[in-house]
């Protein structure tokens, strides 16, 4: 079996994750994992799927066809995705920021993550009204790879400097 890295993006409507789902099955593949998610009218997903050594092509063109309804799919050999992304042994940690919305958090927690080489593998965000104040809040949660050669303790006290900086709150765990 070959495994393929599916990327979906289109305008939000009924149907679209059974447009694939049925595409998929019908070149033998097997939907292995996925995220998907509906934000601001449209839909984005990605996904792992293994199909038979003879059929990848043709699932790829098969899921080109899905443009004409609206939604662009990208396969990409789950081995070269792999290879492309790679971060290499450490552990993973989950990252919980809160604090009042401005522009710039992402950013800066971003860059503080990348001088430390800790890659990003899963990002959650949303803004919400605070209960008392109705300020806009933002909370972030993210899973991440710390890399086998930084100490964790250096890594929370990076990201503890930077919270008193930014006045927000933020945990890793």
């Amino acid at each position: 079996m070959i495994d393929l890295v599916l990327t979906l993006i289109g305008s939000d409507r009924p149907g679209l994750v059974e447009a694939v789902a049925q595409t998929v099955a019908d070149r033998g593949g097997n939907w292995l994992e996925s995220r998907m998610i509906h934000l601001a009218g449209s839909f984005a997903g990605i996904l792992r799927v293994e199909v038979p050594p003879g059929q990848a092509d043709a699932l790829a063109h098969a899921l080109e066809g899905l443009g004409a309804s609206g939604l662009r799919v990208t396969a990409t050999s789950a081995a070269r995705a792999a290879h492309l992304g790679a971060a290499g042994d450490g552990s993973v940690m989950n990252l919980e920021l809160i604090g009042l919305d401005r522009p710039g958090l992402v950013r800066e927690i971003s860059q503080l993550l990348a001088r430390h080489d800790v890659n990003v593998e899963e990002l959650t965000t949303d803004r919400t009204s605070a209960p008392m104040s109705g300020e806009m809040l933002f909370r972030a949660n993210a899973r991440v790879k710390v890399p086998a050669h930084l100490d964790a303790a250096h890594l929370r006290a990076s990201l503890e400097r930077l919270a008193t900086d930014l006045t927000v709150e933020i945990r890793l765990q």
